[in-house]
């Protein structure tokens, strides 16, 4: 039988997965910092919201010919 009076500690599954900001875009860039910065003042919800700005800011990949 499995001793369930010890606390499962889980590690966030989307931590890994956080989008890169593109560094050569002024808005994805501004992104990344908001991001950083709500970070360290532990606000997960704006940490959130600006990865899925930043996932959803459209960039255009180069067309190749």
């Amino acid at each position: 039988m499995t001793d369930l009076t010890q606390a499962v500690q889980l590690s966030d599954p989307l931590s890994a997965l956080e989008p890169v900001p593109n560094r050569a875009c002024d808005i994805c860039s501004s992104l990344g910092r908001q991001r950083e910065a709500a970070r360290r003042q532990q606000d997960m919800t704006t940490v959130s919201d600006c990865n899925v700005e930043i996932r959803r800011h459209p960039h255009r990949e180069p067309v190749t010919t």
